[in-house]
């Protein structure tokens, strides 16, 4: 597979019209891709939360059609990062579009684990409650996005889900960009699945983001890596990687916490 990750600038001197249309243009440039990846938030930036209600979209508002449109143009399956979703009934969400080579939905995922610690994100936005898996040609893509890394019991799950490959967009401060490439590759390893990390570019409300957009493979080897600023970081990758890593070193069999077992 030939995978992009969109390594977006985010920046405060540019509307979001004007970023979703340089970045649908961005999507389309992507032709002979398998899988196109962008960032979290990238329409507001994550940590610009002031901005999250003015910016809200429904589900199918600017930002769903400005995509589907650019991955059927382009003719790839493309993850386009998350937006500020408003649910017409409930609160708003940190939500992930999927969208396959012919522009339609593949699936929508609502960040499970909000950043802020009782403030921001935590506060302004509703939790997910679902793990979403994406069944692509070649591979299964687990969904998750940006916090939720430092969760290794949602990849888990995602595994149980027949993930092979994960996709993490993220919105990763640059203060903590150590953990970034170190939680990438844990999950990875500990997964023995492909990881494809990509963050933000640019300064988020004050707050300088990490980039160094990553992809690991199953032996938490780094293939490629971005470096802080924006830019489209291709790579090719071997899916069955996977099948012959779990094959030869058989350690997710070894599970005993975590699986349902019957009573005796």
């Amino acid at each position: 597979m030939r995978a992009s990750l969109l390594q977006v600038a985010v920046n405060e001197d540019e509307s979001v019209e004007s970023r979703r249309r340089r970045v649908a243009a961005l999507v389309r440039d992507q032709v002979g891709a398998d899988l196109v990846v962008l960032p979290e938030l990238w329409t507001t930036g994550a940590f610009a939360y002031e901005e999250f209600g003015t910016e809200a979209e429904p589900l199918e508002g600017p930002t769903y059609e400005a995509m589907a449109k650019a991955a059927s143009e382009a003719g790839v399956w493309l993850h386009a990062g998350s937006v500020p979703e408003r649910d017409p009934e409930g609160p708003l969400y940190n939500t992930s579009l999927v969208f396959s080579p012919s522009g339609e939905l593949a699936a929508a995922y609502r960040k499970i684990h909000r950043f802020g610690f009782d403030k921001g994100e935590a506060v302004l936005m509703g939790a997910g409650e679902d793990l979403v898996a994406v069944r692509l040609p070649d591979t299964v893509v687990g969904v998750a996005t940006c916090y939720d890394l430092r969760f290794p019991e949602l990849f888990r799950g995602l595994v149980d889900a027949g993930a092979e490959t994960f996709v993490v967009p993220a919105g990763w401060p640059e203060r903590r960009r150590a953990h970034w490439t170190l939680l990438a590759r844990a999950r990875a390893v500990e997964n023995q699945a492909f990881v494809l990390a990509c963050g933000t570019a640019g300064t988020h409300a004050g707050v300088p983001q990490a980039g160094h957009s990553v992809v690991v493979d199953p032996w938490g080897e780094v293939l490629a890596e971005a470096g802080p600023g924006e830019e489209v970081l291709t790579v090719e990758f071997d899916p069955a990687t996977v099948a012959g890593t779990r094959d030869r070193f058989p350690a997710l069999k070894d599970r005993v916490l975590g699986l349902e077992r019957p009573r005796r």
